[in-house]
Formats: structure tokens, sequence, C-alpha cells
């Protein structure tokens, strides 16, 4: 097994690190399959780092937040030379030296991460979050084959790795293809999509969208791990690291010119994304002496190629209708290449945009396509000979309702929920983990239970038959009961749930909480006048007007009555039963959950609290009744002791909420 493991390592190493594999897929696929069979004899002799462990097989419940060892900050940018020469004559500046030596390097498009190594074994990874504190994404980056489980040279030292992960532009064209075919979404970009697939709660569609991590600073101990950046960079090829080949050393501003102008021009043959090159100080006492801002180091620059430009004619001006019923205007493109993309749409943003722009139909504009970004306009080149304005509709050009704009807004909307164009993604948005929590209602089944007009109202899903389900693609009857019964489930989901269910604008999870607890009950809600929904805790008058607004459509109004038929809850607190209502177990009680469950997940274990009539928060306060702490439990167990709260387990929990049973 140890055999195994090491040539395995090795073979990763010149396939994902070096690309230069010694072996056939075939034979790399044996020798995996090989040390799978000896594990499943011998599941104790498992090392933490094998090639098998890369993929976890539970999703999680959310993600940590983590502190960083050090701010993880974001850099300057120089959009052109006389910007990059006041940075060089800054650093000569600080310094006192008449030439700086540089180190230049390629701006991926990606996602920075922090990864660290304990004993030479990878611990943890920490997406870059607000710079001092980040989340916990271990179980996802383990399926990164470019990021090495185990060093290859001892480390006695922690280790701590900074780098980009990226997806090349072909993983990127190949995932846009496969959800095409599956009827899903597609991504706007190759770093979107790297960003939200090392976020996704199930480490195994991470390992599918095969992403890469190109590092770029190394610390030991918390400390810098050489004299020169160059140094660094050298010594994370040794540990076994991907670092961008495309880099170089250079002599004061005009080398690092050089660099910038070379790879300008070379940037379109590249397999990924990148926005422009990075400058750094090589000497890293000099970095140290520059120090850095509250935002960026001094030591380090991005320099920014220009957005690529094109000019062409706006033949119309469309729009779109999103989830929340927001109305966006589309400019229909005559067809032209940017940067080797064809472009025949450009966002508008809205109608506030269209009049700065001075826009009509039949004008001639420059377009503007930043990487792979949607295309925007940037300003009108020449006005048409048969001009003609756009005017945004009255009413939605789907359903008909008419569109409102809010004082203060820019943008008109569509208020009914019913409308096709926001159904979908309504019900998608309704049944969601931290919602109405109705496992099994995924995308593509969303579209069936549409397109066959199955489904014209999210209270329609309390409507649907057994039969019905069972004839759809890739359901059965077994498919079909589950989902029915989670469905059925939902009824008992808390006033809040409801409440953010509805998609009213601006109000959100929080604010759902807050209003649940503040008029008990969603019919109060519905009657109160503006005046009163302002008296609720963080409810001002947009979002008290939203609200007010919402309830005033007869549409929407006949969507709360027919959940009310179909048995939701409009009241906040216990559930009734029978013909008399009984008071929950655990009305009056806020929890913190913490760690992980053995018996259901943290969502599934949060909703059930809220049916017995709890609360559940996510910090610690002298407030809190219990703490539920799991597996690898955090900080919030160590706040709990330091508060005197009581710390129970999840078998504790089990028996209380059996009390409602």
């Amino acid at each position: 097994m140890a055999r195994l493991r090491t040539e395995l390592q090795r073979h990763e190493y010149l396939y994902y690190v070096l690309d230069q594999p010694e072996i056939s897929d075939a034979a790399y696929d044996a020798m995996m399959g090989r040390l799978k069979e000896l594990e499943a004899l011998r599941p104790d002799l498992i090392a933490p780092d094998s090639p098998t462990q890369r993929v976890g097989g539970k999703p999680r419940e959310g993600f940590v937040k983590v502190a960083h060892s050090s701010a993880l900050l974001s850099l300057d940018n120089a959009y052109n030379e006389d910007e990059l020469a006041d940075f060089d004559r800054r650093v000569r500046e600080l310094t006192d030296l008449s030439e700086v030596e540089y180190v230049c390097e390629l701006k991926l498009d990606g996602l920075s991460m922090a990864v660290h190594y304990s004993e030479g074994r990878l611990a943890r990874a920490v997406t870059r979050g607000d710079g001092q504190v980040g989340e916990d994404v271990t179980e996802n980056a383990r399926t990164i084959r470019s990021l090495p489980l185990k060093l290859r040279e001892p480390a006695l030292r922690a280790v701590e790795v900074r780098g980009e992960v990226i997806m090349t532009n072909a993983e990127f064209e190949r995932l846009n293809r496969e959800r095409a075919e599956q009827n899903l979404p597609q991504f706007a970009n190759p770093r979107n999509s790297a960003a939200g697939s090392i976020r996704i709660l199930e480490p195994w569609i991470t390992a599918s969208r095969r992403l890469d991590y190109s590092a770029y600073q190394l610390f030991f101990d918390g400390s810098p791990a050489a004299e020169l950046h160059w140094e660094a960079l050298e010594k994370l090829v040794a540990l076994g690291f991907r670092v961008n080949p495309n880099r170089r050393l250079c002599r004061g501003l005009g080398g690092a010119r050089e660099f910038i102008r070379e790879w300008e021009h070379k940037r379109e043959s590249l397999a990924y994304e990148i926005d422009g090159v990075v400058v750094k100080v090589n000497s890293i006492a000099l970095q140290l002496q520059l120090g850095t801002t509250a935002k960026a180091p001094r030591w380090a620059i991005a320099y920014k190629y220009a957005a690529e430009q094109a000019s062409t004619t706006v033949l119309d001006i469309g729009v779109q209708v999103g989830r929340t019923g927001m109305l966006t205007p589309v400019a229909h493109l005559e067809p032209v290449q940017v940067g080797g993309v064809t472009v025949s749409r450009a966002t508008l943003h809205n109608e506030d945009e269209i009049a700065r722009l001075g826009l009509q139909v039949g004008d001639r504009v420059l377009i503007e396509r930043s990487g792979d970004v949607i295309p925007k306009v940037v300003r009108v080149e020449a006005p048409g000979e048969d001009r003609r304005p756009f005017v945004m509709p009255s009413h939605c050009p789907i359903c008909g309702t008419a569109v409102v704009r809010q004082p203060g807004e820019v943008a008109w909307r569509c208020v009914n929920t019913n409308c096709p164009a926001r159904l979908k993604e309504s019900i998608l948005h309704f049944s969601g983990r931290r919602v109405m929590n109705i496992d099994g209602l995924g995308e593509a089944l969303v579209d069936q239970l549409v397109d066959r007009g199955l489904v014209k109202s999210v209270a329609d899903l309390y409507d649907l038959r057994l039969e019905q389900l069972a004839e759809l693609e890739r359901m059965g009857e077994k498919s079909a009961s589950n989902l029915l019964r989670n469905i059925g489930a939902s009824r008992s989901a808390p006033l809040a749930r409801l409440i953010h269910a509805l998609g009213i604008s601006f109000v959100g999870e929080r604010t759902a909480s807050i209003l649940a607890e503040h008029f008990g009950s969603l019919d109060r809600l519905a009657g109160a006048p503006q005046e009163e929904l302002e008296q609720a805790e963080e409810v001002g008058p947009r979002v008290a007007q939203a609200i007010r607004h919402f309830f005033d459509q007869p549409r929407n109004r006949e969507l709360v009555e027919r959940l009310r038929s179909a048995g939701l809850r409009f009241e906040e607190g216990p559930a009734t039963r029978g013909r008399g209502e009984r008071r929950a177990p655990l009305a009056g009680m806020t929890f913190v959950l913490t760690g992980k469950l053995e018996r259901m997940a943290r969502e599934e274990a949060a909703a059930k609290i809220e049916a017995a009539g709890g609360k559940v928060t996510n910090t610690v306060s002298k407030k809190t009744r219990y703490v539920v702490a799991g597996a690898e439990a955090g900080s919030k167990l160590d706040k709990a002791r330091e508060l005197g709260v009581e710390v129970i387990g999840e078998a504790d929990l089990v028996r209380l909420l059996g009390s409602r049973e």
C-alpha cells in the first residue's frame, strides 16, 4: 500500500503539475484500483494523504469561518504605464535605491486560497474571504489534483502556501456544454465557475469540475520562507506545487515593462484567463521595509490590461425578467468579434444607464468585454440615422402585470410571483435548504414541472400527485414518493421560513426571522400598514414599502390563501395537532449548532428545533440555552464554556426533540 501510494503520488505530480505523464491513463487507473482493493481489506491502514482520499463521502452542512494567520490582502492596480512608473518611483524613494529588482508573474483570474500543512500533510484550506477571515474549504481543496496532499520534501515546520484556484478555458467550455445538455444555467466565466466550484457543499461535484491550483507565496511558521521571492517560488516547485512557469526576474521598471508588453500580445495563447501582470519587489527584506497599507502591500502592484473593445450597431433593445422580477434592458447587437469571441448581446443594466449613455436603437456603440464577463456598452460613438428611443414597458413582457419602480431604486420590477419568467427560479428559491427545505427539487426537475404545466405557482407543489411525478424523466415511483414526502414535511416549516420563501423584495433570511418574531403570524404581517411595519427591528421605509406592495397585489394574496389551504404554518411558535394546540417543548429556547452531527445534517437539526418552537442562531451569548456540539466543534464550543452555557451532544438533542412526538 505504501509503495502504491508513493507511485501514484509521483504520477499525479508528473501529470497534474508538470504536464509530463509517464504512464497511460489505463495503467494509472489499474494502480489506483489495486490500492483501493487493499484499502478495502485493511481500512485501518488507510493514510490521510492516500490518493484515494481526495474526495470525501458526506456533503457538508456549511462552511466554517477561519481567521487567516496574517492578512491576505488584495493588490493595488495600475491601468497604464504612467501608474506603473509611479509605483516604481514610490518603491525607489522609500528604499533609497536607484533601481529595484522585480519578479513579474501573470495575474491569474481566479480565487485566492491559503493552504496549511502540518507535518508535511494538507491540514486546512481557507478562501480569501474579506482578507482577515475566510471559509474552511479543506474537503473541496483536497479534490484539486495539482494541490499536493503530502509535500514532496520533509517539512518539520508549519507550512502555509497562498495561491490561486483557477479553471482552464477548456474545462470551462466542457462544463458549460454539459450544463447546456442538461438544460442547466451556464456559468458566466471561468473565474466565477472556479469560485463557485470551490464553495459547493458536495466535494464530489468540486472534484468533477477539475480545478487547478497555482501557488505564489510560501511561509514557514508564519514567516517568509526565503530571502528572495524568486527563491520562494523555486522552493514551492520543490515541495510539489504548480507554480506558473510564465514568470521573470526583471531589472527595474524597464524589465517589468518589457514583460508586460510581451504578454499583452501572447495572453490569447494561454489555456487559462489572465487579467494582467503582478509586479513584486524580489527582496523580502525590502518587502518588510515597504510594509502595507490597510488594504494592499506597498511592494506589489497589479498591472491590469485594458478591456477588449469593439464597435457595433444596436439593432434592438429587449428586456429580461429575473427571479425577483427585476427588468433588465439588453442590447441586441450586430454580431462582432471581441477578443476572439462573437458578441451579439450586451447588458444595459437599467433605464437610468440608458439615459446616461444617451443611447437609442440604431446607434453605433463601443462595447467592452473584460475577461469573459458579460459585455457592456461603454458609450455611443455615432447616432443612427433612423434611431428611435427605448421605452421601458409599463407591463411585464411575459405575464402582463404592471411593473413598479420603488422610490430610490433604479430597477423596474414585475411583482407577480406566478410570472412564468420568474417561476422556475422562484420554485428553486422556495424549496432551498435554508428556506422550505424541499430536498429533491433540482433544476432539471423544476424545468419539467413548469414546462409541462404541472406547476404554475409554488402553491401547486402541494397539489402534485404520485402518478404525475413518476412519469417524469429520471423519476420513478420511489423518487416521486420521496419528493412528495419532503413537500409534505415542508408544511411544518416555521413562519420565518415561509416569509422568506415568498420572495418579497429586500426580505432575506434575517429580516424574515425578525418579521416572524415581531408580528407572530402571516396574517398580521400581511395586514400591517407601512407605519407598523417600520416599527419592526431593522425594517426601514424601503423594506416596509416592498412588503406592503407585495401583499397589496391580488395575485400574491391568492398565493397566500392557497398556501393556507395547503396547510402551511401561518403562526409563529408551536404547530397545531389534532383539534387543539400544544405547547412546543423547545419554546423560548435558543440553540447554537457547532461541529459535525452524525444522525442528521445541521440544516435538518435546525429545522427540527424551529419546528419544535426553538430558535437557532449562529452566535453564542448569555441568552443561548444550549450549544449542540458535534465532532470537530470549534470556537463556539470554547465560547460556550467561557460563558457557562450548557453544552449537549446530538443524542441529548434527539431526546429533547423526542418529547415533541
